[in-house]
């Protein structure tokens, strides 16, 4: 038995080393545990999209950022597609829904734009969200998005390469081309305009349909081969002549799956502020005729139907369009859903709007946010009609702007908004 016994306590040590190890283990373990899913919820909340809240102007910071090419656009409802960029078979990835915010901003050649203004086969640079309300978003929501099919596609900015680049102070410096016969390629590198800043060097493509602007000139590659600047054929160093560039997507011979084409050089500075007053002009005109979009922030009821509303003018237009509200100034304001669209009025947007007096016009201090004018305007009616209310949007129209009747698709007479996109009953049956 002693023996045995002894055999047995010694046996058991070791046995019970191990136990006592795996207890201390599982301790640790459980006390670790609740750390590592709080760090683990912590990642989740850090990389979770963010779902701006209705009514109000999102935080910039917390836009998911990322570019792609135009493939199809629905202006009347501001939506549209895109091929989003990816590494590999770019052409291969389907088209990607995402819709403009009410209070989203399009830029085009450095200026205010509409998705109308916007070629087909643009690359874009796209700041986008979470639908603020999934229920009534005009395009597809997505549970859990991914490199090809971003969950944040409710768009608070989305600009083309020069508005890009002339927003952000950058520059694109040509290093070189290589021109055979009508195309070619040409190295660049988009740096800070103040310089000191490491960019890689792309490859872009250009042929005879590249325009050149210069001056008040409208130049194509055979006038920069007969003038001598770039070459018939063959290489030619452009030493890092600074010009902003408008780039589309081209198919590409060779297996090259993703290499962006040039539409679009601008040669200098003084030629680039051209193209943004031209385009400014385009909105301008488009918004006097639309009306200025804005958000309802209080309404105040007065009897039979007077009232007292006070509303914030969407951000992103040239200052000469706001400088038209100014107090005491006639005007009128239109119930409008989440795509701008009219919804009240059989005959365009003044048959049914609120007509009234513009009572005061103040800014406030301080930057405001992406999507905010920072203008408040006070509007008294004696008349007020049903769309008008605090969080909704409305069009407003300074009695100075033209009256005009829209398009038919670009607004609602009866302001049912399941009956705002086009349905085969578009085409009529012959």
């Amino acid at each position: 038995m002693k023996p045995f016994f002894a055999f047995s306590v010694c046996a058991s040590v070791p046995r019970l080393r191990f136990l006592i190890c795996c207890s201390l283990m599982v301790l640790v373990g459980s006390m670790l545990q609740p750390i590592a899913r709080c760090q683990e919820q912590g990642a989740k909340i850090q990389d979770q999209p963010y779902r701006p809240d209705a009514g109000k102007f999102p935080l910039s910071e917390k836009a998911h950022s990322y570019r792609g090419v135009l493939a199809f656009v629905d202006h009347a409802n501001r939506r549209g597609s895109l091929r989003v960029e990816t590494p590999g078979e770019f052409f291969r990835n389907a088209p990607h829904p995402f819709a403009m915010l009410p209070y989203g901003m399009v830029r085009f050649h450095g200026a205010p734009a509409d998705l109308r203004d916007i070629p087909l086969g643009t690359v874009l640079h796209v700041r986008a969200f979470l639908p603020p309300d999934p229920k009534t978003s005009s395009v597809p929501v997505f549970g859990k998005g991914n490199p090809e099919r971003p969950a944040e596609n409710h768009a608070l900015l989305v600009e083309d390469e020069s508005s890009f680049c002339v927003r952000e102070g950058k520059v694109w410096k040509l290093k070189e081309v290589d021109v055979q016969g009508n195309q070619g390629t040409i190295s660049a590198t988009r740096e800070s305009k103040a310089g000191g800043e490491k960019a890689d060097v792309e490859t872009l493509t250009l042929n005879a349909a590249t325009r050149f602007w210069r001056g008040r000139e409208c130049l194509s590659l055979d006038d920069l081969i007969s003038e001598g600047v770039w070459p018939a054929n063959g290489k030619k160093s452009l030493d890092g002549q600074a010009v902003q560039l408008g780039l589309t997507w081209e198919p590409t011979p060779g297996g090259v799956f993703l290499r962006y084409h040039v539409s679009d050089i601008w040669l200098d500075d003084a030629v680039m502020q051209r193209a943004i007053k031209n385009q400014t002009e385009v909105h301008k005109t488009l918004i006097r005729t639309r009306w200025m979009p804005a958000s309802i922030d209080a309404v105040e009821y007065g009897k039979f139907g007077r009232a007292t509303v006070t509303a914030t003018l969407f951000g992103g237009m040239d200052e000469s369009l706001y400088a038209d509200f100014k107090k005491d100034a006639p005007a009128q304001m239109n119930s409008v859903e989440n795509t701008l669209r009219h919804t009240h009025g059989a005959y365009g947007p003044a048959h049914m709007a609120s007509a009234g007096t513009i009572l005061a016009v103040t800014k406030a201090e301080g930057t405001p946010p992406l999507g905010s004018s920072g203008i408040q305007i006070r509007f008294e009616t004696d008349l007020i009609i049903e769309g008008i209310r605090p969080g909704r949007v409305v069009r407003v129209r300074p009695r100075s702007w033209p009256q005009v009747n829209v398009p038919r698709e670009e607004y609602l007479n009866d302001g049912d908004v399941e009956n705002r996109f086009p349905s085969p009953a578009i085409f009529p049956k012959y």
